[in-house]
C-alpha cells in the first residue's frame, strides 16, 4: 500500500492518459510477458472491470502451465529477448496516437517488453511502465545498447519490490520466497482502474462494469456483462478496420 500511496500524483496522471484515450473511442494497450501477464488480466476481463483495455497476452510468452515440455517455461523465456518479436505483435494492429499504453515488466530488462515500449513510442502513443525499480537497478538489460523499460516510458509506476522479487527470509534456507511484484503490481493495477472510472463517469460515461449477481442481481449481470463485451468488440474492430491498407 505504501508504494501506492507515495505514486499518488502519477497514478492520477496515468488516469488521465487513459481515461482521455477511452473516451475518445480508442483503447489502452496493456502488455506484459512472462508473469506479468497477472496484471494484464487483472486490468481486463474481470469483475469490477470494463472495457478500454486492450489485453495483449502472447500465450508463447506467458503460458508456464505445463513448465516443461513442448510449450515450456524455457521456451518462453528464450522468446521473450528474442528481437523484433514486438513489432510483429503489433503489425497485427491500426495503432493510433490517441491510444495509450501500459507495460509491466518487473525487471524491465527483457526485450520483448523494451521493444514493445519503444514501438508504441515511435507510434506517438504515450507509454506507461510498471517495474521494480530496485530490480531494475540490480539487473542487466538485454537490449544491445542497454536500454531499458524505463526509458522508453513516458511514466513510471515503482511495485517497491525488492531485488530478486522474492521477500521472505528463512532461517537455514539461502534463497527468499514469496515475491511481491505481482501483489503490489495488482493494487497499482486496480488503483488506476478505479481513477479511471471516476473520469469516465464524470465526463457522462460511466463504465459497464462486470459485475456479479449478487451485487447488481441476475439480470443487470447479464445486461452488463453483454453490453461491456460488446463495447470491447466494437473497439478492438477499430483497431483492425484499416490494417495492411
Amino acid at each position: 500500500m505504501q508504494a501506492v500511496a507515495a505514486q499518488e500524483s502519477l497514478i492520477q496522471t496515468a488516469a488521465d492518459w487513459f481515461s482521455g484515450t477511452i473516451l475518445a473511442g480508442r483503447m489502452v494497450h496493456v502488455f506484459g510477458s512472462g508473469h506479468s501477464r497477472i496484471m494484464v488480466e487483472e486490468m481486463w476481463p474481470r469483475y469490477g472491470s470494463f472495457p478500454g483495455w486492450n489485453p495483449l497476452v502472447e500465450l508463447s510468452l506467458s503460458f508456464h502451465n505445463l513448465v516443461v515440455g513442448a510449450n515450456g517455461q524455457r521456451q518462453a523465456m528464450f522468446l521473450e529477448n528474442v528481437s523484433g518479436l514486438a513489432p510483429r505483435i503489433l503489425r497485427n494492429f491500426d495503432l493510433n496516437p490517441t491510444d495509450t499504453a501500459l507495460i509491466i515488466s518487473s525487471s524491465g530488462c527483457n526485450l520483448v517488453p523494451i521493444e514493445m515500449a519503444q514501438e508504441f513510442g515511435q507510434r506517438g502513443i504515450k507509454v506507461v511502465a510498471i517495474i521494480s525499480k530496485a530490480h531494475s537497478q540490480a539487473s542487466t538489460s538485454r537490449h544491445p545498447e542497454g536500454k531499458k523499460l524505463q526509458d522508453f516510458a513516458d511514466l513510471v509506476l515503482d511495485t517497491g519490490a525488492p531485488v530478486g522479487d522474492a521477500m521472505v527470509h528463512i532461517e537455514g534456507l539461502d534463497t527468499p520466497v514469496a515475491p511481491g511484484s505481482t501483489v503490489a503490481g495488482c493494487l497499482l493495477i486496480n488503483s488506476i482502474k478505479a481513477e479511471v472510472a471516476l473520469r469516465l463517469t464524470r465526463a457522462g460515461q460511466p463504465p459497464k462494469v462486470l459485475s456479479g449477481v449478487a451485487v447488481v442481481g441476475a439480470e443487470r449481470a447479464v445486461e452488463l456483462f453483454e453490453s461491456a463485451y460488446d463495447e470491447h468488440a466494437h473497439r478492438l474492430a477499430k483497431l483492425y478496420a484499416t490494417v495492411g491498407k
